[in-house]
């Protein structure tokens, strides 16, 4: 029975707190628009996404506008299209991008994702031209985003692709480089990548799903840091408590939401992302959260300790809140849209390398990571491959999102604009990794990926 009290706490939480529900993401198959002719399947494609999804941004503003809880994106995921495109025998995807991108603009979504691949174990000539086209497919969209699966605990790691990523990565930034290079703000390489996922740019739709499902992504940074004000001087395990309680009642508005527009929208409801994703505002980051445990910055002694625990308490609070949480679940740490991030790294108390270890027990991974344009695409394979080799060992999603701002040198300051903020470019290590890049074929999985 909800009462008073919890009424007043959740208007408190939305009004001063920053809570919002981050995302509501329609996943949406595109098996059955398999056609061997390259303009019937965008049409079938086209004709499909905006049908399944032309009320969604109304039901999400009319949520919105009825619980008073804001609702700050509407986005779309989508079949990965190398497996949705193989039968049309086409050598280039650029115009099913294009397609893409004219569905989420009629349908109003911000973000449409799925112009995806999976290679973890092997590359088909599907797989390849879709790789090949992401550098021009990004820079003449507005509104797609594209993922790559480049290894998984139980096949290993794809270093041909890992290769090949690199290379289209600078290929990405140089082709958009009139706008610091955010074609790769569009795009994540994973390694062990969910199905349903629903934040951008890593989600589309698992070919497990069902023809059409809601996921949800709650976040509040901001609620976190508030209720840590008054643990100052507690001990661990009422911390813990304070994250975990916290946790729980910031996944009950996100479960609240998704049962509501399943139910509007007539489409099964899949599940509720726990995640703690932060914004450029002010008070609604994860490095403040950090800071607030103790820290003087983030990437000071103790800062993957103090990750762990957040990660693990937010975790343990939502799994209580609903029965189905899945996606990514945690806490992003992405440089560009963390205010405490970005001061940490001016401050030089972070670093690339520091952040790469506190991917070992947060959510994802290296995400919206200025670096210098004339880093070598040998060089992001390599930051690539580390951060690919976190994921596979210890059984867990791993990403990168990099971007090597063409023009742009150590401390230069870049602007992406909206959510994905702006972010001071960070140095790389130099030292070369090339021969070893360079080198064919896959990194084994791990021996105890054999579970049988």
């Amino acid at each position: 029975m909800i009462n008073i009290n919890e009424v007043v706490e959740t208007n408190q939480m939305i009004l001063e707190d920053n809570l919002d529900v981050r995302t509501i993401t329609m996943g949406i198959s595109l098996l059955d628009c398999a056609s061997t002719d390259l303009k019937t399947f965008n049409q079938k494609i086209y004709d499909k996404i905006t049908k399944s999804a032309e009320n969604l941004v109304k039901v999400g503003e009319d949520i919105s506008k009825e619980y008073g809880i804001p609702i700050v994106n509407k986005r779309i995921s989508v079949t990965p299209i190398a497996l949705a495109a193989a039968s049309t025998g086409a050598t280039d995807y650029v115009s099913i991008a294009k397609a893409m991108d004219r569905a989420a603009k009629e349908v109003g979504v911000n973000f449409i994702g799925g112009y995806s691949a999976l290679v973890h174990k092997g590359t088909t000539p599907s797989d390849q031209i879709l790789i090949n086209s992401i550098p021009e497919a990004l820079s003449v969209t507005d509104n797609v985003c594209s993922s790559i699966n480049v290894g998984s605990t139980k096949t290993g790691i794809n270093m041909d692709a890992v290769r090949d990523i690199g290379q289209m990565i600078k290929k990405t930034a140089y082709l958009t480089r009139d706008r610091d290079s955010i074609g790769c703000a569009k795009f994540v390489v994973f390694c062990n990548a969910p199905d349903d996922n629903p934040f951008m740019a890593g989600a589309f739709h698992g070919v497990s799903e069902a023809d059409k499902i809601i996921n949800v992504g709650v976040s509040g940074p901001g609620v976190v840091n508030k209720a840590l004000e008054a643990c100052q001087g507690t001990d661990f395990e009422h911390l813990c408590e304070t994250i975990k309680k916290t946790a729980f009642k910031i996944t009950r508005v996100g479960q609240l939401v998704a049962k509501e527009a399943s139910r509007r929208l007539d489409v099964p409801f899949g599940i509720i992302d726990l995640s703690l994703a932060p914004t450029p505002a002010v008070g609604d980051s994860i490095a403040e959260i950090l800071e607030a445990m103790g820290l003087e910055y983030v990437g000071a002694p103790g800062t993957t300790a103090a990750l762990a625990m957040l990660n693990d308490q937010v975790k343990k609070g939502g799994a209580m809140a609903s029965s189905y949480v899945g996606g990514l679940s945690g806490a992003f740490i992405p440089v560009s849209e963390d205010q405490g991030m970005i001061k940490a790294v001016n401050k030089g108390a972070l670093t690339i390398e520091k952040l790469e270890a506190m991917t070992c027990v947060c959510s994802v991974g290296l995400d919206m990571i200025a670096i210098p344009g004339d880093t070598k695409a040998s060089t992001i394979s390599g930051i690539i491959a580390d951060e690919m080799a976190i994921g596979m060992i210890n059984q867990k999603t791993t990403a990168v999102r990099i971007i090597p701002v063409e023009g742009k040198k150590v401390g230069d300051m870049v602007e992406f604009g909206g959510l994905l903020g702006y972010a001071p470019v960070m140095p790389v290590n130099n030292f070369s990794c090339e021969a070893f890049i360079n080198r064919k074929g896959r990194i084994p999985a791990p021996i105890h990926s054999f579970k049988n």
